[in-house]
């Protein structure tokens, strides 16, 4: 039993070092996965194409401040500025809605609800892929660029 105890120990030390030692991960969302596209495109008609259309279009006249200061959800597909972030910053964004001083300008306030309670780190993923599943290779090369840098 005590020996069990000692293992259990050393297991959870082992694993809590890996965590906060290891390397932050980074890489790309690959859209070449069609299994993966096709749940991203279940998962963004129930939860995101509400607000980002149902062709990834955005808001009209997404660029222009509403009266509440706030900006219309930009579109996903490749006349969208999605494809200037790494994926890091855009899983960020899905899962914390934009953060002042870390994904938006400091004091930037948006309609963007965080979704880390809602979508799993793999639903996040596949909305992704199915995002970059529609953009021009030009803007998936360049994309991938940005997410591969460390």
């Amino acid at each position: 039993m005590k020996r069990k105890a000692i293992a259990l120990g050393v297991a959870s030390i082992a694993a809590t070092a890996m965590f906060f030692f290891s390397k932050p991960q980074s890489g790309f969302i690959d859209p070449s996965d069609s299994e993966m596209v096709a749940k991203g495109k279940n998962i963004y008609a129930a939860h995101c194409a509400a607000c980002h259309g149902a062709n990834l279009e955005g808001q009209p006249e997404w660029r222009k401040r509403l009266p509440n200061g706030r900006l219309p959800a930009p579109p996903h597909d490749g006349s969208g500025h999605t494809w200037h972030h790494p994926d890091a910053v855009l899983v960020d964004i899905v899962k914390n809605s934009l953060v002042p001083g870390r994904t938006a300008p400091d004091g930037y306030q948006s309609d963007m609800p965080a979704y880390a309670n809602v979508l799993s780190d793999t639903d996040i993923a596949a909305v992704l892929a199915y995002i970059k599943s529609t953009w021009p290779p030009e803007a998936l090369a360049m994309q991938k660029e940005l997410s591969l840098r460390r």
